[in-house]
C-alpha cells in the first residue's frame, strides 16, 4: 500500500500536511479530516493516529483511497484555540459559492479534486448527549436525507454495545449547518458525510480510542477495510435539530 505526503497550501502560513494512502486502481474513496477547530485534541490525536499506522502499514486496505488531515487548523492548533474566525462557517454554502477563508477554499478544493464518497469531520463538544440532549458531546452528526444515516446508526449500535458506562453512549443528531466542512461535502459534492464529536470532560485516552473506532467503523462500511459486518438490534437515539 503507497502513502504519500503532500502539503495543503505549501508556501504559505496555514501550510498544512495531508496523506493520501491508495491501494489498487480502484475503489472507494475516504477523507478524514481534524483539527477544523485547534483546541479539540482528542480527534487531531486520533487522526494522527491513523496517519501512524498508515505508515507502519498496520492499517491496511485490499482497494480504493483513504486521505487524511490531520491539523486542519495549524495557526489554531499552536494556540490551542477554537479559531477566529471559525473556519468551520467559512466554508462553500452552495455550488459556485467560494469559501470565505484560503484555507477552508484550499481545504475545500482538495476535496473536490477526490471527490470522497465518505468523508469524517473530527471534532469535540461540550457535555454528554445521553444526559442532555441539547448538547453534542458523544454524537455523530449528520445532513437530514444524507444516505450515510443507516450506516450512522448501525455504527452508533456497535459502539454503544462496547461501551459499558451508558453516560457516555453515542446518538445521532440531524443538522444541517451551512459553512460548516461536513455540510459542504454533503450538500455540493453528495458524499455521505459525517461529523464527530467526542465528549470534552471525558479522558483523553478515551475519546481517542472512541475516535479511531468509528472511524474505523466507517472505513469498514465504506469497503476500504474488510471486516465481517455485523448489524446489531437496538434503538438509537434521533434528533433533527
Amino acid at each position: 500500500m503507497q502513502v504519500n505526503r503532500y502539503m495543503l497550501g505549501k508556501g504559505s502560513s496555514w501550510a498544512t500536511p495531508y496523506y493520501v494512502a491508495i491501494e489498487g486502481q480502484k475503489g472507494p474513496c475516504a477523507m478524514v479530516v481534524a483539527g477544523i477547530h485547534g483546541n479539540e485534541i482528542a480527534s487531531i490525536r486520533a487522526a494522527e493516529k491513523l496517519v501512524k499506522l498508515l505508515n507502519e502499514q498496520k492499517l491496511r486496505f485490499s482497494h480504493g483511497k483513504l486521505i487524511i488531515v490531520p491539523i486542519v487548523n495549524q495557526e489554531a492548533y499552536r494556540k490551542r484555540i477554537r479559531g477566529k474566525p471559525d473556519l468551520n462557517r467559512t466554508f462553500p454554502r452552495q455550488k459556485k459559492q467560494a469559501a470565505t477563508q484560503p484555507l477552508s477554499a484550499a481545504l475545500f478544493k482538495l476535496t473536490q479534486k477526490h471527490r470522497p464518497e465518505w468523508y469524517l469531520d473530527l471534532h469535540e463538544a461540550n457535555g454528554l448527549s445521553q444526559k442532555d440532549a441539547r448538547v453534542l458531546g458523544q454524537t455523530l452528526i449528520s445532513n437530514k436525507g444524507n444516505p450515510v444515516i443507516p450506516t450512522t446508526r448501525r455504527i452508533i449500535k456497535r459502539m454503544n454495545r462496547s461501551i459499558k458506562v451508558k453516560d457516555r453512549h453515542f446518538n445521532m443528531r440531524l443538522h444541517e449547518l451551512p459553512g460548516s466542512s461536513r455540510t459542504a461535502a454533503a450538500r455540493i459534492l453528495g458524499a455521505r458525510a459525517v461529523t464527530v464529536e467526542t465528549g470534552w470532560s471525558l479522558p483523553e485516552k478515551e475519546r481517542i480510542h472512541y475516535q479511531m473506532k468509528i472511524v474505523q467503523h466507517f472505513l469498514t462500511e465504506a469497503g476500504i477495510v474488510k471486516a465481517n459486518k455485523v448489524y446489531l438490534s437496538g434503538k438509537v437515539k434521533t434528533v433533527t435539530l
